[in-house]
């Protein structure tokens, strides 16, 4: 191969590459370019033949050299070449090489337009089998399909419809076909009807529900349906398809579980749940509404005795009672009833409609519990403790009880008064009385805190002795101060504080108070003997510590024993057995007096107090209001008889060793007799009131009393 050859080769590789997308890489491409201008070297020559040139075209086509920028750059370099071997030989090649190529690129055009064409047809024909095998398959599906299908037209005309469908509905092809679908649409079924206009106006397309339809057993299937709407080409609605699957069970299931979820096992009774469902709807939709909340008084010892499997028949038979003559089909009391389950022995009876009359109710429902339930041998009497609210009732201030919550929690506090009443009756709501309960719970969850920010504060009213009008002791009475309010007395939170228990810190607290500053007292005033007397209630004398905690106060505040009075409740003080009443002895024997306090209000039993460690009685005010001049102050207007006995008690005290106070002193004649009868010491707004203790000192420099 020539030099000339190779720089032809080269030359065209360059330029058919510069051209654009070249299909060979380039070794093999500089290679078969060089082979090729060598061929139409020769084609150019004297003795060359234009066939080779035309190879070389039909070459180009065949290797994809078909870029009309290739060509043309092909022409451009092949051309001068040719040209300077012989320039007529030279255009004849060039003229063969182009026709070569032309003819090749027609062949090949021609061949991929019959590709073409064959694929077109055989497209067809496949489409044709494939609309063939859809149509068949379709048909298949479309009968032995295990859901339910049915096709109606945009009219509503049913065209189709596939044996499930039938089997479901229990009809035969020809009871279905060519009716109307709203045949099968219930007119009170307001959802269905909307869904199926939208889609027969074309306004929408799909829709999936859970619908009831009626069996032509006379039974009610429930299923999922779900609607599709099918247009024309023209996009107007066509069909409607509807492909229906039989949910009977599941929607039984469902059922079951949720009948079990807002029922009680034992009784079959709606649980709190339902019955709280049921009260919201009413309150909701604005009825009138009464509660009666039930609880058994005795089942309780039933269980105890008999066992719980008595204690379940006896539940199950009231249950049953109940629902029966109370409940939904009882008819008693007009208006709709619901007779629930709450908890334990708890029943609730919800009352509603314009004239529910939910204390007939539950008068009805204490004669049903009442009457005797027979289990085997056993013959059982239980009672019951009824609370009644209607929604009219007050609890909101306005005379409404708003919510639920609201309504059930009067209802609770109800029940609790008629067990704190007697039990084995029906309670009425009352408003006050709630709020006063409201506000005792309010107080009891405030005290903790109160107690640990040092809200309370002693005061000291003064123990008088009778015989010369001079200070002898001070009582050490707790108030409770919060912080920009009004003050709240003894009788509102002691009561709270001993159920609560907060009655043993706070005394604790008092009695240290107490004892510091009658030691402050007594460091101002060294001459003077007082005595300091501090209540304590029976919880703090039932405290295991009790001893230790006023042993360790009167140490810490270096008061001593002897100067410190404690004072009982009589009914308290009567009650005390065991380690509480050694507690007292242990007291009583380091040198701590005991007195009885409100003496005459409960037992006054002066025989017992031989067996106790008690120094000091105080009469309580009753005790001597009744006998002191009930027509006036003078003496003739007092009942003789009475002030015998308060005589004969007062010396009787002290044939026992006993001191005798008057707790309530408010006028000189009761001063004066009391004087005469003997009583020791007397305290009462006729000598002072109680007082804070800046106004103690200047008290023990002279009698006290009006001036």
């Amino acid at each position: 191969m020539g030099e000339e050859a190779r720089a032809l080769g080269a030359a065209w590789a360059a330029a058919v590459q510069a051209a654009g997308f070249v299909p060979l890489p380039r070794p093999a491409l500089h290679a078969a370019l060089v082979d090729r201008a060598e061929r139409m070297l020769h084609a150019a020559s004297a003795d060359g033949d234009p066939a080779t040139a035309r190879a070389v075209g039909r070459w180009l086509v065949d290797t994809h050299f078909t870029n009309p920028a290739a060509l043309e750059r092909t022409i451009g370099v092949l051309g001068p070449a040719l040209a300077r071997i012989d320039p007529d030989r030279g255009a004849t090649a060039l003229a063969a090489l182009a026709a070569g190529y032309s003819a090749a690129l027609q062949e090949r055009t021609r061949a991929e337009q019959e590709r073409i064409t064959t694929a077109a047809f055989a497209a067809r024909a496949a489409a044709e089998q494939a609309r063939w095998a859809s149509e068949a398959r379709f048909g298949v599906l479309f009968a032995d399909a295990a859901i339910g299908i049915a096709i109606a037209t945009a009219d509503g005309e049913i065209v189709e419809v596939n044996r499930a469908l039938c089997e479901m509905f229990g009809r035969a092809p020809g009871d279905i076909l060519h009716r109307d679908m709203h045949e099968y649409v219930s007119e009170d079924d307001g959802e269905l009807l909307q869904v199926v206009r939208a889609m027969q106006s074309g306004e929408r397309e799909h829709a999936r529900l859970e619908r009831p339809f009626p069996h032509a057993d006379g039974t009610t299937i429930w299923t999922e349906l779900v609607l599709s709407l099918v247009r024309a080409p023209d996009g107007a609605p066509r069909f409607v398809v509807a492909m229906v699957a039989d949910d009977t069970e599941r929607h039984r299931l469902e059922t079951s579980l949720r009948h079990q979820a807002l029922h009680d096992p034992l009784t079959g009774l709606p649980n709190r749940t339902l019955f709280f469902e049921r009260l919201e709807a009413a309150l909701d939709a604005g009825r009138r509404v009464g509660v009666c909340y039930l609880d058994l008084d005795d089942l309780k010892a039933v269980n105890d005795t008999l066992g719980h499997e008595v204690g379940d028949q006896v539940l199950q038979a009231v249950a049953h009672r109940l629902a029966t003559e109370i409940g939904e089909d009882g008819g008693v009391g007009a208006g709709r009833s619901l007779v629930a389950r709450m908890a334990g022995d708890e029943f609730v009876v919800l009352v509603e409609g314009p004239e529910a009359e939910p204390l007939r109710v539950a008068e009805r429902a204490l004669d049903v519990v009442r009457r005797p339930v027979v289990s085997g041998p056993h013959r059982i009497v239980v009672s019951a403790s009824i609370g009644v609210v209607e929604r009219a009732d007050s609890g909101s201030g306005k005379g409404e009880l708003v919510g639920a919550a609201d309504l059930m929690r009067a209802a609770d506090t109800t029940l609790q008064w008629a067990k704190q009443d007697g039990r084995n009756r029906v309670a009425e709501f009352d408003a006050e009385r709630h709020r006063a309960a409201v506000a005792r719970f309010e107080l009891s969850a405030r005290l903790p805190e109160a107690l640990d920010a040092g809200e309370f504060v002693v005061e000291y009213q003064p123990l008088v002795r009778l015989s010369d009008q001079r200070l002898v002791g001070v009582e050490a009475l707790v108030r409770w101060q919060p912080p920009g309010g009004d003050r709240i007395g003894p009788d509102a939170f002691i009561p709270v504080a001993e159920e609560t228990g907060l009655i043993v810190p706070l005394g604790r607290w008092v009695l240290g108070e107490a004892c510091r500053q009658a030691a402050r007292w007594r460091d101002e005033n060294p001459d003077t003997q007082l005595f300091v007397s501090v209540n304590v209630a029976a919880r703090q004398v039932r405290e295991p510590g009790i001893v230790a905690d006023v042993t360790r106060i009167l140490a810490e505040s270096g008061w001593p024993a002897h100067a410190l009075q404690l004072e009982l409740t009589e009914g308290d003080l009567m009650g005390t057995t065991g380690e509480p009443l050694d507690a007292l002895r242990d007291l009583a024997a380091i040198g701590v007096r005991i007195a009885i306090d409100d003496f005459g209000t409960g037992y006054s039993n002066l025989a017992y107090l031989r067996t106790l460690p008690v120094h000091a009685l105080k009469l309580a005010g009753p005790f001597l209001t009744r006998p002191f001049c009930t027509g006036g102050d003078q003496e003739d207007d007092c009942d003789e008889t009475d002030l015998e006995v308060l005589e004969l008690l007062i010396e009787l005290a002290h044939t026992l060793g006993l001191s005798v106070t008057a707790e309530v002193v408010e006028t000189e004649a009761q001063l004066e007799r009391l004087r005469k009868l003997g009583c020791d010491t007397g305290q009462g707004w006729y000598f002072a009131p109680p007082v804070p203790p800046s106004a103690v000192p200047p008290m023990l420099r002279g009698p006290l009393g009006p001036a």
